[in-house]
């Protein structure tokens, strides 16, 4: 028997384990977010290609209304693909899901780089954005459920990280192909998402599913081979036992305490693991980012440079793009932060950052455009540095907490629908806050960023009054923190603010790991003969 085990160490995931299996997944899952990152940004160019609207018919003012449904579409899209992750993805498992939606994303890809009319653009655009709802939704979620605690929040911010990778990249792909003319200043762009689409076809398939899903599904052996191989040790490790006992307790308190969504909905759901809020929570940061403005600036910046601040059409441009800099070196900047200091913490100097930078635009712009002031020039040009800051604290903990999160705090058998839930709730006001700047902007001038200041100024005490910590935690502590029926304000419970992992959950995982190394009974949770 252990030649058997040594000779299977060795075939799977060509005998990689440990560290070097999580940094694979990791890869995949970086991979899938900056192409997330490089869809988000590489249309901005594109539609103002003189050869794109050319072809495709749509030159003249009479036309942005198409041209703003073409591009606001591809959430449509991602809102679409988001439902359909929810629908299927945990009947397919995380691998799968993923590879479905990459394939669906490559159709999107090869429609968009042959695009002839606006018909044809807007069929592509939606499938691309299909694909790419079903991969957000599911990616993090493989990331969450393959890597140890410790690493779990800092991957998951790496992965937002590797999304403005992605973003940053075809901004300046876009910036120095707007020297060029014809077809290769918009078609190139189009076509070069290939690139990770192929990466992720030739990584996906040889690794390993989530051990969670797994087990969830009734692939015990399966999943206990998994983890042993990404913690690095054997397969009967007092560890690797205990860790998958508490997997197998979780899944059977779900099974035994499960509610319908119709129950959700009515309000039902008081059975044991407060179901509705913890999706509520993981949903709430996702909007929470959205209303937060993040997508003002993402999709418009050099417009709002040029209409509310008044700079030249090549000088927005390369602002813009300097911006994306700035907003890639503050996601670094996140990826030990999340940790150290933990998501709540993070999340409200995030906020509050943003709302800073939004009250002061807000005034800086009034004067601006205040007629007969003597310095509009002096305060148009001062509120640049806000949004350019603007992206540095978003990049600090909005960017990239909203996908952890609900990954997080969702129990196991709600986690793929549960981010599902967050990221479709992403996708449509996202889709909103792209409908509403251009006519805001127009319309209301400064006064528009007031709206965004007052978002703000709301989701802080939000945060701080009812979103518990999850950094230091396993998933099973989580599971465990709310079958204690906790209240829904969480500021005066110190288990759920700490940063660091509370003691009872570190002293029930040392009489599991005890338990196991004296070679208790099975647990009898009924899991392992689950069809």
């Amino acid at each position: 028997m252990g030649s058997v085990i040594h000779h299977e160490k060795k075939e799977r995931w060509f005998g990689l384990r440990g560290g070097w299996l999580t940094f694979w997944i990791t890869f995949a899952c970086s991979t899938d977010m900056t192409l997330f990152g490089y869809d988000q940004g590489v249309f901005s160019g594109v539609v103002i290609s003189d050869d794109y609207l050319t072809v495709h018919g749509l030159q003249g003012t009479e036309h942005t209304n198409l041209l703003s449904i073409i591009t606001s579409c591809y959430n449509l899209g991602c809102f679409l693909g988001a439902i359909v992750a929810f629908s299927v993805g945990e009947r397919l498992g995380r691998k799968k899901t993923i590879l479905v939606g990459t394939a669906v994303m490559s159709v999107g890809a090869a429609l968009q780089t042959s695009s002839f009319s606006p018909a044809h653009m807007i069929v592509a655009r939606i499938v691309s954005g299909i694909g790419n709802g079903i991969n957000t939704s599911t990616a993090p979620v493989w990331q969450t459920e393959t890597a140890q605690a410790k690493w779990r929040g800092k991957l998951v911010i790496l992965e937002m990280m590797m999304n403005i990778f992605g973003f940053m990249t075809v901004n300046w792909i876009n910036y120095g192909l707007s020297f060029a003319g014809g077809a290769v200043a918009w078609r190139l762009p189009l076509g070069l998402q290939f690139i990770f689409i192929v990466i992720l076809f030739a990584t996906i398939p040889w690794l390993p599913e989530s051990p969670r899903w797994l087990i969830a599904h009734g692939r015990v052996e399966e999943a206990e081979l998994i983890i042993a191989d990404l913690e690095n040790k054997p397969v009967d490790d007092p560890y690797v036992v205990a860790e998958k006992r508490e997997i197998m307790f979780s899944v059977q308190y779900e099974r035994e305490n499960a509610v319908r969504w119709r129950d959700l909905l009515r309000g039902r759901a008081a059975t044991g693991t407060k179901t509705m809020r913890r999706l509520m929570l993981g949903v709430g940061t996702q909007v929470m980012q959205q209303f937060g403005g993040i997508n003002i600036m993402s999709y418009y910046m050099p417009t709002l440079l040029i209409k509310s601040v008044g700079l030249s059409d090549s000088m927005a441009r390369l602002i813009a793009a300097c911006s994306a800099v700035t907003y890639f070196v503050a996601s670094g900047v996140a990826t030990p932060l999340v940790e150290r200091y933990g998501r709540r913490t993070m999340m409200l100097v995030s906020t509050a950052i943003q709302l800073f930078c939004f009250l002061l635009l807000t005034i800086l712009l009034y004067f601006a455009q205040k007629p007969d002031y003597p310095y509009q020039h002096q305060v148009a040009s001062a509120s640049v540095v806000f949004f350019w800051l603007y992206y540095m604290g978003f990049g600090l903990g909005m960017l990239g907490i909203p996908w952890l999160y609900p990954t997080e705090i969702n129990s196991l058998p709600m986690r793929t629908k549960g981010a599902a839930t967050a990221t479709a709730a992403n996708w449509i006001t996202n889709f909103l806050v792209v409908e509403v700047t251009p006519i805001g902007v127009q319309n209301l001038g400064w006064r528009f960023y007031i709206v965004w200041t007052v978002f703000n100024a709301v989701f802080i005490p939000i945060i701080w009054l009812v979103y518990p910590e999850t950094a230091d935690r396993t998933l099973e502590d989580l599971d465990a923190y709310y079958r204690e029926n906790p209240p829904l304000f969480v500021t005066r419970d110190p288990d759920a603010t700490s940063r660091r992992r509370p003691a009872k959950y570190i002293d029930m995982q040392q009489r599991d790991i005890a338990k196991a190394s004296g070679r208790d009974v099975e647990l009898a949770v009924g899991v392992e003969h689950k069809a």
